[in-house]
């Protein structure tokens, strides 16, 4: 693995892994983290690597290694091989963080952080009726997110409720008692708060609305944006997945450097990331 800090002499390294893994910004917001806090001889990679893999390549680091950062499909297996995790990763059901602990790995989950960060930013202090789109293991980390705000009893809306089984033992672990719901042609406005984890355009039926008189959407996609769900929101603020990536990219950079995130190189290194998309 080749990259930034091929010149200098390292002695800390970290990555993301996935499959597929080219696509991830992570390595734009942590090597913007490493460049602002002058850790120039820590290096961040983008490494291949599936569940099968997994297990081996963890084995086979060195002691140079500060953590992983883990996207799909890794999350359910790295808290799996973890040897301790925090209670919420537990909770979830899923990592996106493993950090050397102890002479073992230690799992994290920043998803949550990073969602309860970028709606406290639009001005969430508290979510009185909550609704998730989606039942994966980012909707998990939405439910954890959302209990931690107020809202213990949200609206999961599903293709297929018979799917769900994995969010609503999550929810269970979380102490969350989600009402599951099929999805609708219209989603009714008698929501604050409306998190959509569902892939881009998979949402765009939602579009039309209609909206609440005053709420918040969060949509975790950020590229392509605007989402065709969020370009037609109307009357609410709009949150998008830019910024649950940069404060969960954030937290993970506080766990592998003890030190506090610089956010504004952060934010700035990833508007200019995305402005180069297509």
């Amino acid at each position: 693995m080749r990259g930034r800090g091929a010149g200098l002499r390292v002695n800390h390294r970290a990555a993301v892994l996935g499959q597929p893994v080219a696509h991830s910004l992570s390595p734009v917001l942590h090597r913007a983290a490493y460049d602002a806090l002058g850790l120039a001889q820590w290096r961040y990679d983008a490494v291949e690597c599936d569940e099968l893999r997994l297990p081996a390549l963890v084995a086979g680091l060195d002691s140079a290694w500060v953590g992983l950062s883990l996207t799909m499909p890794l999350k359910r297996a790295a808290l799996e091989l973890a040897d301790s995790a925090q209670d919420i990763a537990r909770a979830v059901g899923a990592a996106n963080t493993l950090i050397p602990r102890d002479g073992g790995w230690h799992a994290a989950n920043t998803d949550v952080a990073g969602l309860r960060t970028a709606l406290a930013e639009a001005g969430v202090g508290r979510i009185r009726r909550g609704v998730v789109l989606g039942a994966g293991g980012t909707a998990s980390a939405a439910l954890a997110a959302m209990a931690s705000l107020g809202e213990r009893a949200p609206t999961v809306v599903v293709r297929e409720p018979s799917r769900a089984a994995d969010l609503v033992a999550a929810a269970d672990r979380l102490g969350v008692q989600p009402t599951v719901r099929r999805w609708p042609e219209v989603l009714e406005p008698d929501w604050d708060v409306l998190v959509s984890t569902v892939p881009a355009g998979a949402a765009d039926g939602l579009s039309a609305g209609p909206w609440p008189a005053d709420g918040v959407l969060l949509d975790v996609v950020y590229a392509p944006w605007p989402t065709a769900l969020a370009a037609g929101a109307r009357g609410v603020r709009v949150v998008g997945g830019a910024e649950v990536l940069l404060h969960q990219a954030a937290a993970q950079v506080e766990l592998m450097t003890s030190r506090s995130a610089p956010l504004a190189a952060m934010r700035a290194a990833l508007v200019r990331a995305l402005s180069l998309r297509p």
